[in-house]
């Protein structure tokens, strides 16, 4: 069986992410969107909520499913028996970090390869640190997220502005 790792911090999930996630379901056998643990980046949703937006908005892809990790991604993907791991560029400016990236995995593990998936080119300037700074300011999202993360951003922000 193919697998395919797509790791990211997801917080949240946008329309570009789930673009990215459904090609690499017509590729791969399966499809793991791993949200990482990165308390670094100050994320709006819990871990645990993150997951939960990502299992709700990849529901439709029959291979695809929503899990964590807070290892070194090369392990987390050898524990998971994939083979592949899956990166979006949105611009050019993202390839330099992210080929970075894909050569220190290389280094800690040859067996795993790292590809690198473009979104719809409607969905290249869309970030989540956009998406969230937009819902902050009351702006609609609905075009950016799926309808579950809409749905958890006025939650979650409609519970911070009390």
């Amino acid at each position: 069986m193919r697998t395919a790792i797509y790791p990211g911090s997801f917080d949240p999930l946008t329309n570009g992410h789930l673009d990215v996630v459904e090609r690499a379901s017509k590729l791969f056998d399966r499809v793991l969107v791993a949200v990482a643990k990165n308390e670094s980046k100050n994320p709006l949703f819990s871990m645990e909520e993150r997951v939960e937006l990502v299992r709700q908005s990849v529901g439709h892809l029959g291979n695809v499913q929503a899990d964590s990790f807070d290892c070194l991604l090369v392990d987390y993907a050898r524990r998971s028996s994939a083979q592949t791991i899956v990166r979006g560029l949105r611009a050019v400016s993202d390839f330099e970090f992210e080929f970075q990236l894909a050569l220190m995995n290389r280094k800690l593990n040859e067996r795993i390869e790292t590809i690198f998936m473009m979104p719809k080119d409607t969905y290249t300037f869309l970030s989540s640190r956009l998406v969230k700074e937009i819902a902050r300011l009351n702006g609609d999202v609905s075009s950016f997220v799926p309808a579950a993360v809409q749905a958890g951003l006025a939650g979650k922000l409609a519970a911070t502005r009390v």
